[in-house]
């Protein structure tokens, strides 16, 4: 069913009672031209894409959970495309620009808001820091503005200007970013591809894989085995785990990162707004709650859950920033899985197995590059050749020395 005003009149007049799931809730088949491991949003949009841009549809995508259980449901709805490097750049803007015509593209409404992301800095440094950082932006035709005291004091008057350890002394803002519901992107992209024919296959744990000369046949899985002319991992913070199933060690490590809702206020915060001084960023969801965030957890977990120094941290960064955040109260929090690669960049690529993919090491962007990772992945899976916005997130950059060092803050190796 497609939907449209027209539909929704109809169901009306019947009571809606003519509303269908939003996907088949398939069974396993014995085999598949592809078979997906992961159930998360880049999983899902990569299914959607190798069937809406290559016709590959014989696909399964393979979840052990339920849809929309995972990171794609954990996370703090933040979209944007404000990267600096050549490496990264061309994919977090290919997604902006999927993100764009998203709900027109798979009919569904996935809340798409360009409210704008704003970046703020406390210090020449960081000024010239923005200055550089934009400049590249914009060198690849992506929006940015480099705001004074004045210009962001116009967007967020409440914002504590002068009196602050960190004064406020200008932003970096891009109008084009905003925020997204991330459960209806991946409720949308997984009704896209079941209607296109894929298989979404929930409950359904990957044990292992079967490789047999260098090449994999198939998967293991707590619904018996799958056969498979290709197999594309995409587990988000599990990566490592299930790589290792068919022997891969991945530049990779997994942690935690928490997020917070605050109790429904009247709205005060237009768009997103980032902490130079600090890891803190906050924006305000539709039903009022402010959704906020900050660092990572600093040890090794597969764990959804953080611990309270991080809270603490989070807290008082927003504290610092907006001192009037300190009478909200948290009504909840929870945590995501990060799968932290060392240079702070993904991995989009082929192994050294033949028919198995890696889609990996998202860090700190993961949500926001959904269309565009699985629209690059599905090409990479459907023509054995990379997209021209991931061709440097290769996996032996790390071996050759061609990292993307987009932070310089990647994820500690432990070499024990």
């Amino acid at each position: 069913m497609r939907y449209s005003l027209t539909s929704l009149l109809v169901n009306a007049l019947t009571g809606h009672r003519g509303w269908k799931p939003q996907w088949r809730d398939a069974e396993p088949r014995d085999g598949y031209d592809v078979v997906i491991v992961g159930g998360g949003g880049h999983a899902l949009a990569t299914a959607y894409y190798l069937a809406k841009e290559h016709g590959i549809t014989d696909v399964a995508v393979l979840e052990k959970g339920w849809i929309g259980g995972g990171n794609v449901g954990r996370n703090t709805t933040i979209v944007r495309s404000n990267y600096l490097l050549p490496g990264n750049i061309p994919l977090y803007e290919l997604s902006m620009k999927l993100w764009e015509r998203l709900e027109q593209d798979f009919n569904y409404n996935a809340m798409v808001s360009q409210r704008g992301v704003l970046n703020l800095y406390h210090s020449d440094g960081q000024r010239d820091a923005y200055a550089r950082r934009g400049n590249a932006m914009r060198i690849h035709g992506v929006d940015a503005e480099l705001l004074d005291q004045d210009g962001v004091r116009q967007l967020y008057p409440f914002l504590n200007f002068d009196s602050a350890r960190f004064p406020i002394q200008g932003g970096l803002l891009q109008r084009r970013g905003g925020t997204v519901r991330h459960d209806a992107v991946a409720w949308g992209y997984a009704r896209g591809a079941s209607d296109r024919g894929v298989d979404i296959v929930q409950n359904c744990e990957v044990t292992g894989f079967s490789i047999a000369d260098g090449r994999v046949t198939g998967v293991q899985t707590s619904r018996g085995s799958i056969r498979a002319r290709k197999v594309a991992i995409a587990v988000a913070g599990n990566s490592s785990r299930v790589a290792a199933m068919a022997g891969m060690r991945l530049p990779i490590e997994s942690h935690v990162i928490q997020a917070f809702v605050s109790e429904g206020l009247k709205p005060i915060i237009p768009g997103v707004i980032t902490f130079g001084a600090g890891h803190f960023y906050i924006s305000q969801s539709d039903k009022g709650g402010l959704v906020f965030g900050g660092d990572i957890d600093g040890y090794n977990s597969y764990a959804q859950r953080g611990n309270l120094p991080v809270v603490e941290d989070v807290c008082e960064g927003g504290m610092a920033l907006m001192p009037a955040i300190g009478r909200a109260r948290i009504l909840r929090n929870w945590g995501g899985l990060l799968d932290m690669s060392m240079d702070g960049s993904p991995i989009i690529d082929r192994t050294p197995t033949e028919g198995l993919y890696l889609n990996a090491g998202w860090c700190y962007g993961g949500f926001k590059a959904t269309p565009g990772s699985g629209f690059t992945f599905a090409h990479l899976v459907a023509r054995d050749a990379p997209h021209p916005a991931a061709a440097q997130l290769r996996l032996d950059r790390f071996r050759s020395g061609g990292v993307i060092d987009e932070k310089g803050v990647g994820a500690q190796p432990n070499l024990h």
